[in-house]
């Protein structure tokens, strides 16, 4: 198991945002946690990157590691877990090149970082068209390409990806979810996806979990999901 997650709690002030939910992840996977707006996606992404903090009992390991004893710079830098936020998060005033360069800031193996950035470039030739244009300027779709090359760049033991299909047109989509499985496949990445669009995350992963307000109400392999009738009426339209 790569990594655990166990009674996990999260709240906002007065709001609870997570009651005590459990999964995991075995490295290689695909997993997605499918659900409606509000229900806790993003809130357990930024858990586990460290982002937000959680409530005493929850419990967070990393091939054996306690999670909850990291920083968020030291999940990136040591652990290798890279977080793609919803909205891409850019530096708009910056390159693509410069980009990619200020993800492996905190790098000790300087020496690999040149053959990454063209890993990157065959994954994503549309980035290497672009490669002096400020990210600012590009479409979403080169946008979610970028904000998927940084978090390889940074780390890619496991890659968390927040809606990572929001606001693209389906070939780009299509397009994002093909170069996503050829990271999973050609580097070993582990791939949490949190995603709206259901159909799309239970085809793309190999098992689901289901979030309803802070819960985890379903689980199960994707196929089981896609053909479970709750899921089919709540988020497959029927």
């Amino acid at each position: 198991m790569q990594l655990s997650v166990e009674n996990l709690r999260v709240s906002y002030g007065r709001i609870k945002a997570l009651h005590g939910i459990d999964f995991h992840l075995d490295k290689g996977e695909i997993v997605c946690i499918i659900g409606a707006n509000g229900a806790g996606k993003s809130t357990t992404l930024r858990a586990i990157s460290r982002m937000v903090p959680v409530e005493p009992g929850s419990r967070m390991t990393y091939m054996g590691q306690d999670l909850l004893k990291h920083p968020a710079d030291r999940v990136v830098s040591r652990l290798g877990i890279s977080h793609v936020p919803e909205g891409r998060r850019l530096f708009g005033n910056l390159t693509v090149l410069e980009n990619l360069q200020l993800a492996t800031f905190a790098r000790k193996d300087r020496e690999n970082i040149p053959a990454d950035i063209d890993r990157v470039f065959a994954i994503f030739p549309r980035l290497q068209e672009r490669v002096s244009q400020k990210s600012g300027t590009l479409s979403g779709g080169e946008q979610q390409m970028l904000a998927i090359g940084r978090a390889f760049m940074s780390g890619r033991k496991i890659m968390l990806l927040d809606e990572p299909s929001m606001g693209l047109a389906p070939l780009l989509m299509l397009s994002v979810f093909k170069a996503l499985r050829e990271i999973n496949q050609r580097e070993g990445t582990t791939i949490l996806l949190v995603e709206q669009n259901a159909r799309l995350a239970l085809q793309f992963s190999s098992r689901g979990y289901v979030l309803e307000n802070g819960s985890l109400v379903l689980q199960g392999n994707s196929a089981e999901l896609l053909a479970n009738p709750d899921v089919k009426k709540a988020y497959l339209g029927g």
